[in-house]
C-alpha cells in the first residue's frame, strides 16, 4: 500500500435528536427511546452534489472513532485507521466518511448507562432491548441531520456487516452500494450460545448488582466475556503461530491454576484492557441485538425475498479461517442476491487470522474496496 497519507485529526461530535424537533425513536420491542444522542465522527469533505458520502458501521466493541486521532499525542488512532484516511484505501481526499457509535453503546451514544429522562437515574437494565434495525434507524436520523441524500456506500464488518445488510433493505433508495464483510444474515445457534455464556459471566459477577453497579463494576464478568469472545475472533492456526504452547513466566509448569501459558496471559490482558473501555450493560444489550438479527425471518424464512427490495450493488467479503462467521454464511447472502438477479461481487480472502482478518488483512481487503468504490463513483444510476 502507498504510504502517502497526511496526518488526520478527527473530532467527536454529538447529534441530539431533540435538536431537529423530533426526540422519539420507535423501537422494534414496542417501546420508544427519548432524548437520543448519537456520537459520530466525520473525515473528508462532502462534495457539492453530496454524492461521495460513505457510512462506516462498527463491530460489537467498536465506536465512532474509525480513523485518525483526536489529538496528536494520542497513542492509538481509530480502529480502522489503516483503511481510512488521506491517500488510504478509503481515501478521505476523495470521500466524506461518517461513523457513529450505535445506540446501546457506551462511547457517547445513548445506552444503558445514560440517564433515563423519566426517572433522572441511569437506565441500566431498564434500557429497552434494541435490534440491529433500531441501530440503523438511529443512523438514518443522523444521515438526515447531515443532509446526505444517499450513501455512496455503507461499509462494515462483523456486526457492522449486519448493519450494512439492514441499510440495504430498510432504505434501499438511499444506499448506492453495500459492502458487508465477515458477517451473516442471521446469527447462528453457536454464536447465540457464545453470547449467552458471555452475558451469564457478567450477570453472575457479584458486582453486577442486576445492572445497578457504580464504583465496583463487574470487571471479572466482563473480562471473562471478552476473553471468551476473543477466542472466537482468532483461528487455531493464528493462535498456534502466535503462542504455541509457550510458557509465559517460567520454563516449567507451575503445577497450580495461575497462568502458565502465553495464550492465557494474552487473554487475561485482553480482558483487562476491555474492562477499561467498555461497559458491561452495553455488552449485554448489543450482543442481544446480534442474537435477534435474522434477515430471512422477516420474509417467512426466505433470505432472497428479504433482500429483494435492495437496489444497491454489493461487494460481499469473507475470510477462509473465519469460523465465527464462516464463508458459507457469506455465500448464503450471495446466492440470495443472485437468485434475485441483483448486482453482487464476492471474494473469500485466504487468511489465517480468523474473524479478526477484516481488521488485519488491510492491504488485500483495502485494494478490493478501493476498486469497488472507484467503480461506484464512475457508474451513474
Amino acid at each position: 500500500m502507498e504510504n502517502e497519507s497526511t496526518y488526520l485529526l478527527t473530532t467527536p461530535q454529538d447529534y441530539a435528536f431533540a435538536s431537529d424537533g423530533d426526540d422519539f425513536l420507535p423501537l422494534d420491542c414496542g417501546q420508544t427511546l427519548r432524548h437520543v444522542t448519537l456520537r459520530y465522527e466525520c473525515a473528508g469533505t462532502l462534495n457539492e452534489d453530496k454524492s461521495n458520502a460513505i457510512l462506516i458501521t462498527h463491530a460489537l466493541s467498536g465506536d465512532a472513532h474509525c480513523c485518525g486521532k483526536h489529538h496528536p499525542d494520542d497513542r492509538k488512532p481509530g480502529w480502522w485507521d489503516e483503511m481510512i484516511g488521506p491517500g488510504k484505501y478509503i481515501d478521505t481526499n476523495i470521500y466524506f466518511v461518517v461513523c457513529s457509535n450505535v445506540i446501546g453503546g457506551c462511547s457517547g451514544s445513548t445506552g444503558p448507562r445514560s440517564i433515563d429522562p423519566e426517572t433522572g437515574k441511569r437506565y441500566n437494565m431498564d434500557f429497552p432491548v434494541i435490534t440491529i434495525a433500531d441501530m440503523v434507524r438511529a443512523q438514518h436520523r443522523l444521515m438526515k441531520f447531515l443532509q446526505i441524500p444517499r450513501w455512496l456506500a455503507v461499509v462494515g464488518g462483523s456486526m457492522g456487516g449486519m448493519q450494512v445488510l439492514e441499510w440495504s433493505v430498510m432504505y434501499p433508495d438511499e444506499v448506492k452500494s453495500a459492502v458487508p464483510i465477515a458477517t451473516t444474515a442471521q446469527l447462528s445457534p453457536q454464536s447465540i450460545a457464545f453470547d449467552w455464556v458471555g452475558r451469564e459471566a457478567i450477570q453472575y459477577d457479584a458486582n453486577w448488582q442486576n445492572g445497578n453497579y457504580e464504583e465496583k463494576v463487574p470487571d471479572r464478568g466482563l473480562s471473562t466475556a471478552r476473553m471468551l469472545a476473543h477466542i472466537t475472533y482468532l483461528s487455531d492456526e493464528s493462535m498456534a503461530r502466535k503462542f504455541g504452547r509457550n510458557l509465559q513466566d517460567s520454563d516449567e509448569y507451575g503445577f497450580n491454576f495461575s497462568r502458565d501459558f502465553a495464550v492465557e496471559s494474552y487473554l487475561q490482558y485482553q480482558g483487562r484492557r476491555f474492562v477499561e473501555r467498555f461497559d458491561a450493560n452495553s455488552y449485554c444489550f448489543i450482543t442481544r441485538a446480534m442474537d435477534y438479527f435474522d434477515l430471512a425471518d422477516r420474509a417467512g424464512g426466505s433470505l432472497a425475498k428479504s433482500l429483494a427490495e435492495a437496489t444497491a450493488d454489493f461487494l460481499v467479503v469473507s475470510f477462509s479461517s473465519d469460523w465465527l462467521f464462516p464463508t458459507s454464511q457469506s455465500k448464503d447472502i450471495v446466492h440470495a442476491l443472485l437468485k434475485n438477479q441483483q448486482n453482487v461481487s464476492f471474494c473469500e480472502i485466504e487468511s489465517s487470522y480468523g474473524h479478526d482478518a477484516f481488521l488485519l488483512e488491510v492491504d488485500t481487503l483495502g485494494t478490493m474496496i478501493r476498486g469497488f468504490l472507484a467503480h461506484q463513483q464512475e457508474v451513474k444510476k
